[in-house]
């Protein structure tokens, strides 16, 4: 039983289901494969207790009219169908470290940001403004990140490192900790990361910032709903085991699990790079790419504690927690020391339904690295493929949660009360439903030193396989719609993609 597409698309992580709307709008016949039992990658949600908790995206930045993500969601035609709530316009992120009880904010809109910011360190206005102009000038050098424009990277940006910029920014140490303070959006690596990836980042935020009503999994649920209109089909439990090549190394169909077998012109792999090089097969491939990628680190990854509250027991909060143990902690947050786990942590809230100034459950997140868990690598969980990891590995998550709720409580004394049921989830689990490799949250450590290694064009060395999604140069919601436009633009031309985003915004507000 065979079929045949003009593209079929491995995977229905964000950056496939972008990919594959962008190429059915241009009425070609699309095919998407996901192994899960759930769409979305990073976007997929779960169900405890009738209520719903994000695995990855747990909050937008770029969102409002005329922002890049905006415009991207409104060519796709999801902008409309989203449901969100504006997070606290003065402080969407707080800043806490130690046993202070100061939460230093990261306001919507940059004079807010540095007005906010000005109320705790007065003289430092100067420089969180020009902090604020630069971030913005390091964005405009990015391919895309104004939905048109440059199409290659200034190189000297992408050598900037994040530490060097920020103490030439400020020489006041708990301001600098303060604007890193967000940095679990990308792992935590101040010192080594690429300033680029702060600035991406953190900007989208500053200039507005959301969350979703109904977790992150509403994007796949209104991508994939539009993939239909447009005559796409999108499979699920169909995992690609093999790829067919023909004599002239052109990649003429996939097999699946189940035994079924996809035709198309033209393929786009939307999974781990690692896999995607397993499926090539090393003889395809060069030994210098295939080292390349196998000597990049995976960035952490983390374990995360979802709280289900007892019914008003605890006052909302309309934006996130980052807590360090000190501030020192900021700059290598990744790195932790078992013993004191956990160092770092990030908490948000959810509002209940019924009485939205009390919060129905809270989720907390801590790095935490695959090493912890290597022990049980060998087992499999998911909804579709159900086993026990077994007793251990309980225990395992039962002290990591008993430590994780001891650190919560210094911020919101009398937690445990309030209290009703606690669900977890370790690297494992990132690794089993989402496919990363060894649970990592964001792809592959960047670094300011090489920040060209870890960078990979979306063309293949086979003529009609392409690349997008995390592990493909940028992370986040943005980043990897913004990697998906640009696979797109490899395959149909630059010059289409671009005459349809200038066409959308030629037409904005008419």
């Amino acid at each position: 039983m065979k079929k045949e597409y003009d593209i079929l698309v491995i995977g229905s992580g964000l950056g496939g289901l972008v990919s594959a709307l962008v190429l059915a709008k241009e009425g070609l016949k699309v095919c998407v494969l996901e192994k899960n039992n759930q769409y979305g990658g990073n976007l997929q949600t779960f169900s405890r207790d009738k209520l719903i908790f994000d695995t990855g995206v747990h909050y937008l930045g770029g969102l409002s009219e005329g922002q890049n993500l905006n415009r991207f969601f409104s060519y796709l035609e999801i902008m409309d169908g989203l449901e969100l709530q504006k997070m606290d316009e003065d402080g969407y992120d707080r800043i806490s470290f130690g046993n202070e009880s100061v939460q230093y904010p990261h306001a919507q809109g940059y004079q807010n940001f540095v007005e906010q910011l000005s109320r705790y360190f007065p003289e430092e206005k100067e420089n969180l403004e020009n902090y604020c102009e630069e971030i913005q000038y390091v964005c405009s050098q990015f391919p895309r990140y104004h939905v048109i424009g440059k199409d290659h990277y200034n190189e000297e940006i992408l050598h900037l490192n994040t530490k060097r910029f920020i103490e030439s920014v400020t020489q006041n140490k708990k301001l600098q900790s303060v604007l890193l303070g967000s940095n679990f959006l990308y792992a935590g690596d101040s010192e080594n990361v690429p300033f680029y990836v702060h600035a991406l980042t953190v900007n989208s935020y500053i200039q507005s910032a959301y969350k979703c009503v109904k977790g992150g999994s509403q994007i796949s649920k209104l991508l994939i709903r539009k993939l239909r209109e447009y005559g796409a089909e999108v499979h699920k439990h169909s995992e690609v085991s093999g790829f067919v090549f023909d004599e002239n190394n052109i990649l003429k169909s996939v097999q699946t699990k189940a035994g079924k077998e996809y035709s198309a012109r033209q393929f786009i792999s939307n999974i781990e790079i690692r896999a995607t090089m397993k499926l090539i097969g090393e003889e395809r491939l060069k030994k210098s790419f295939m080292n390349r990628v196998l000597s990049w680190k995976p960035v952490s990854s983390c374990f995360s504690v979802y709280i289900v509250l007892k019914s008003q027991s605890l006052p909302n909060f309309n934006y996130n927690i980052y807590h360090y143990s000190s501030e020192e902690q900021v700059w290598n947050a990744f790195r932790y020391r078992k013993e004191t786990w956990p160092e770092t942590y990030m908490l948000s809230s959810t509002a209940s339904k019924h009485h939205p100034e009390f919060a129905e459950s809270l989720t907390a997140i801590s790095y935490m690295d695959f090493e912890e868990v290597k022990e049980w690598e060998n087992t499999f969980n998911t909804v579709a493929d159900e086993h026990e990891r077994g007793e251990a590995y309980e225990k395992f998550k039962l002290e990591k949660t008993e430590k994780m709720i001891e650190a919560l409580e210094k911020k919101i004394p009398g937690l445990r009360h309030a209290i009703r049921r606690i669900y977890t989830s370790s690297p494992l689990s990132y690794r089993d439903y989402i496919g990363n490799f060894e649970g990592n949250m964001y792809g592959y450590m960047k670094s300011s030193e090489n920040p060209l290694k870890t960078m990979v064009s979306p063309r293949t060395k086979i003529d009609n396989l392409f690349l997008t999604g995390q592990s493909v140069n940028m992370h986040g919601i943005l980043g990897v719609t913004i990697g998906a436009f640009n696979t797109c633009a490899e395959m149909l031309g630059k010059d289409i993609i671009d005459g349809r985003l200038i066409q959308m915004i030629n037409n904005e507000g008419k």
